[in-house]
């Protein structure tokens, strides 16, 4: 009886390593497959990011111009106005062709704006892609929309499509508004549209920018790249969806560094849910991971297409 018990005890005590041991091999291995796993998640990123940075050379190739970010944050695209300063829409719904998704962009071409607004351009909205997506910040899902707009072009949707990345607008801010309150408004002068001749980036507020004026070289000035999300509840530089007009969710700026993930209101900066850094891709179609160590003074040169101040290659990581 004894023995029998001091063999149970043996026995526990025996289990109770190998629980010890499986679970020092857990916390050995458990960084291993995190690391493996965002590197597949940064991979798929990198590769939305140079889809996206190839789609913006193609319409510039077929447009002689890259595509406009449109009118405001209450517009969005309009498939019968072109891509250029007519069009009220965003850069992702102008690249919409080049990543053959033609089924979107010309959903509702040829109906009346009534019409537009009550079904087609409003249907757009709701309709989240993969390419405009970060795996490793969130899974491809719709979100709320801001409350607080009041749309110009299409109805309030039942969700918006998120887009993760944004287009370089330089280092110089012309703020976001909601735009003109009409297509008439845009067109008979009674609206003012802001001051542009001032902006340094490649594409901006009813921007047409030409690769040749790219003065400082298409392999030192930013593209596409990831945007800064912020964790609280409300995040003005993510609530209006990817297909929205001129507005902090599309467009970013390089007068401050790139950011990770956090708190706060950071709705001009680039940045990422990546721990080291964020994906952009420059004018000449490359990808590079910028660090979040980048010094500011570099990371705002490669964000002005026209400073004319050299860059150390060395220092562009």
């Amino acid at each position: 009886m004894i023995r029998a018990c001091r063999r149970s005890a043996m026995t526990l005590v025996e289990v109770l390593v190998v629980v010890s041991i499986i679970g020092m091999l857990m916390s050995l291995l458990l960084p291993a497959v995190q690391a493996s796993r965002e590197s597949a998640r940064r991979n798929t990123c990198q590769n939305h990011v140079k889809q996206l940075g190839l789609a913006m050379l193609n319409h510039e190739s077929a447009k002689r111009f890259l595509p406009s970010t449109g009118w405001g944050l209450a517009w969005v695209g309009d498939p019968d106005r072109g891509t250029g300063v007519d069009q009220p829409g965003g850069w992702a719904f102008n690249l919409l062709p080049y990543l053959e998704r033609n089924d979107l962009g010309r959903m509702g071409a040829g109906i009346t704006d009534e019409q537009k607004k009550k079904a087609a351009v409003t249907a757009i909205l709701s309709i989240p892609l993969d390419v405009f997506n970060c795996p490793t910040r969130r899974p491809l899902e719709i979100s709320p929309f801001d409350p607080n707009v009041q749309p110009r072009n299409f109805n309030v949707p039942p969700g918006i499509a998120e887009g993760d990345y944004a287009v370089n607008a330089g280092d110089y801010v012309v703020v976001p508004t909601s735009g003109p309150a009409s297509y008439t408004a845009a067109e008979n002068g009674s609206f003012q549209w802001p001051d542009t001749s001032r902006c340094t980036g490649v594409v901006h507020l009813r921007s047409e920018v030409e690769l040749a004026q790219i003065r400082d070289g298409t392999s030192h000035t930013y593209l596409v790249g990831e945007k800064c999300v912020t964790l609280g509840p409300v995040d003005y530089g993510d609530d209006q969806g990817l297909y929205a007009g001129y507005d902090y969710d599309t467009v970013r700026w390089t007068l401050r560094p790139p950011l990770h993930d956090q708190g706060g209101t950071p709705v001009q900066e680039f940045g990422s849910a990546h721990p080291n850094g964020f994906q952009v891709v420059l004018c000449d179609g490359s990808v590079r991971q910028i660090g979040f160590e980048i010094d500011a003074s570099v990371h705002r040169r490669l964000g002005n297409r026209q400073d004319g101040v050299p860059i150390d290659d060395a220092m562009i990581k």
